[in-house]
């Protein structure tokens, strides 16, 4: 019996497989994913920008859809980019996107040699940071409240009041953690999965092998199962 889910673990088998590093198995949305870029998603290995990015833009397609929030997310270099330049430097990055008629702004996080997730939401007036080895990023809250101001300012002429903002890291025992090395990047991109539906975050570490699998074919198919 040849059910669906051989052809596509034979395909993820393949995508994972030998081959030209430089052969682009996913192109859309603005992204090209190489081989080389999903073999970062193979076993313990740490995923990159472009693999995350892809991702990224495939929660903001689906939340087009009905009954999705609305989300906005932007690349993994964003924030490297507002920290080095200030506001001047990324103020072009939201031209035709009003960032405040959004439900959920995702802002992926790489510290060094670590991924985490920050998640605005619009509705909430929250700034939540999270974090799958528990680690605090009350600066990096701060600073987006203070890049949602001059937004604001810019944009909307519109002065944002910060007291009613609401800024906070996860705590470990509210958000599953990973328990080895290399999983960060997969509990990023997994946070912004449930949290672009809503949906509260149940997963596990044991859940990575498969959500690793999943994410190739996700990305080579370039659509969420």
């Amino acid at each position: 019996l040849n059910c669906p889910f051989q052809a596509m673990e034979k395909e993820v088998s393949a995508a994972l497989g030998k081959g030209d590093p430089d052969e682009i198995l996913s192109n859309a949305l603005r992204h090209k994913v190489t081989r080389e870029d999903i073999s970062t998603l193979h076993h313990l290995n740490w995923l990159n920008d472009e693999v995350i990015n892809f991702y990224m833009s495939l929660l903001v397609e689906r939340s087009k859809k009905e009954g999705y929030p609305a989300v906005h997310a932007f690349s993994t270099f964003f924030y490297p980019k507002l920290c080095s330049g200030g506001y001047q430097a990324v103020r072009r990055w939201t031209r035709g996107v009003d960032l405040f008629k959004k439900d959920l702004i995702l802002v992926p996080i790489h510290l060094s040699v670590h991924w985490a997730l920050l998640v605005i939401d619009v509705r909430k007036k929250t700034i939540k940071y999270f974090d799958s080895m528990g680690l605090k990023g009350k600066d990096i809250c701060a600073t987006l409240l203070k890049y949602l101001q001059e937004e604001s300012k810019e944009k909307r002429n519109l002065e944002l009041i910060a007291s009613e903002w609401t800024l906070r890291s996860m705590s470990p025992w509210e958000i599953p953690q990973q328990s080895n090395g290399s999983d960060c990047g997969v509990f990023a991109c997994k946070y912004a999965d449930y949290i672009s539906r809503d949906k509260p975050i149940t997963f596990t570490q044991a859940h990575m092998p498969y959500f690793r699998r999943k994410m190739v074919w996700e990305i080579i198919h370039q659509q969420l199962l």
